[in-house]
């Protein structure tokens, strides 16, 4: 199937890079969020990471505007009925996911793909909520969407090998490596990086040593670009305890258990760097 105009549900950190990476494929996105303050928000972000590349000498003014151009801003969701391909960016939050499938269902037509960046719920709970699980599948890009070339590709049980080829395609067309994961709480990346995650915090919660020094081992000792103390803060704490939460009920497994201070930090509102505050304060 050729996808000509692309959907995006969420214009938040990871929509608005999403509806990037599609327009810059070129792509027609129709990008939506509920407010118009959200929505207007990620049209920026996509601006100022362009308008960087443009002073990088990576991409020329003109393609900047010609990829803003076919960017489509909405708060009204129907307007996805004129998708192709329709990818959900929100919360990682059940009720909320399968709210918008239950929705595009609707609203899309019946040969249009739903997919979920989800990056942690199994993608066969999503598609039951919709009446074409065929042609449900799962898209977990990373953060940030426009720099990390991997794209984790999950199908569920009914999910066709025709929706899995379209989905492959139009990922190597954003320029994308696609990897491929099995329908199990938490897929490949999560179920292996949010329990180092989820021990980096043990070790700060039992005292084992101070954060800097957590995060200077993992970066200096494991050569990793980030530690996984100030990753959880860009991720997002409240994202990391969901994910930790679905991977515990999922797999039924105690290693999965959240760390009691994780769960402290986001019940205090303490979410990383999307507010200021989280194991490291930022301006």
């Amino acid at each position: 199937m050729e996808v000509k105009t692309f959907g995006v549900v969420g214009a938040g950190q990871m929509g608005n890079g999403i509806a990037q990476v599609a327009a810059a494929s070129g792509l027609a996105v129709i990008m939506h969020d509920i407010r118009q303050e959200f929505v207007d928000r990620g049209v920026a972000t996509i601006g100022k990471n362009l308008q960087r590349n443009v002073d990088k000498g990576k991409l020329a003014a003109a393609d900047k505007d010609a990829i803003l151009g076919r960017i489509k801003a909405t708060t009204t969701l129907g307007d996805m009925a004129a998708a192709d391909f329709v990818v959900e960016a929100a919360s990682e939050n059940e009720a909320i996911k399968f709210t918008i499938f239950e929705n595009l269902e609707a609203i899309c037509a019946p040969h249009v793909i739903l997919a979920s960046n989800t990056s942690s719920i199994p993608i066969g709970r999503i598609a039951s909520h919709t009446k074409r699980p065929t042609q449900v599948i799962g898209m977990h890009f990373m953060n940030p969407v426009p720099v990390m070339k991997l794209v984790e590709v999950i199908c569920g049980l009914a999910t066709s090998l025709e929706t899995l080829a379209t989905t492959l395609a139009l990922t190597k067309r954003m320029d994308k490596t696609p990897a491929q994961a099995n329908d199990f709480p938490g897929f490949i990346a999560n179920r292996i990086l949010l329990p180092m995650i989820n021990e980096a915090i043990f070790c700060l919660y039992h005292g084992v040593g101070a954060k800097e020094d957590i995060d200077t081992v993992m970066k200096l000792g494991m050569n990793h670009p980030m530690g996984p103390l100030a990753l959880a803060d860009l991720i997002g704490l409240d994202t990391c305890l969901a994910i930790m939460d679905t991977l515990h009920q999922g797999l039924g497994d105690s290693k999965y258990r959240p760390c009691p201070l994780l769960r402290q930090y986001v019940e205090a509102g303490w979410l990383g760097r999307k507010n200021g505050r989280g194991f490291y304060t930022y301006e």
